[in-house]
């Protein structure tokens, strides 16, 4: 089975680097096959036939041990990423001025997004809480100061636990698990 592995709060600003031929090495070495990663942001893709329950726990120890400092990453096989890739709203294939994949942690799970997201004032913003991530698109970047992800979201402590990636980077993460 095909794996993705996204990574939070690494290689930004200087801060919580990872070097990713490193990282590669490393998960070849426990023996997961086909090891790739896409940009420089914590996307990693493998090939595994072990139980996904201890993949997860394996990467848990791992990361642990060598990167303590990610505490948080998001991780799922590709049969998911597909079926959630075809339940995505039609708004997500338009062109929105942007586009957000808050990925769940450990930490944040869709109960926990949703709950943290009811109420919020979403004007010109849609949402879509899909089985691995929050789908978020703003129609209006000269408002973006102004919406309820940019005023309220980013300063919570939900948001310093998901892991997010634009929708460029979704879009790619299907290359990378197909292979």
């Amino acid at each position: 089975m095909r794996y993705c592995l996204l990574l939070r709060g690494i290689n930004v600003g200087g801060k919580n680097k990872v070097v990713m031929a490193e990282l590669k090495a490393l998960l070849a070495e426990q023996g997961y096959e086909d090891v790739a990663s896409y940009i420089n942001s914590g996307n990693l893709f493998f090939t595994s036939s072990k139980p996904e329950p201890d993949l997860k726990e394996e990467l848990e120890h791992l990361l642990a041990q060598h990167y303590p400092f990610v505490t948080q990453f998001s991780f799922f096989n590709q049969e998911a990423y597909e079926v959630e890739r075809q339940q995505l709203p039609a708004w997500w294939q338009e062109d929105l001025a942007r586009k957000d994949t808050l990925f769940y942690t450990q930490a944040v799970t869709r109960q926990l997004l949703e709950q943290e997201l009811s109420g919020l004032p979403m004007g010109d913003e849609v949402l879509y809480l899909g089985d691995l991530a929050a789908y978020w698109g703003k129609f209006d970047e000269a408002s973006y100061a102004k919406t309820a992800y940019h005023k309220h979201f980013i300063k919570t402590k939900t948001y310093k636990q998901v892991t997010i990636r634009n929708h460029k980077t979704f879009a790619k993460l299907a290359d990378f698990l197909e292979k």
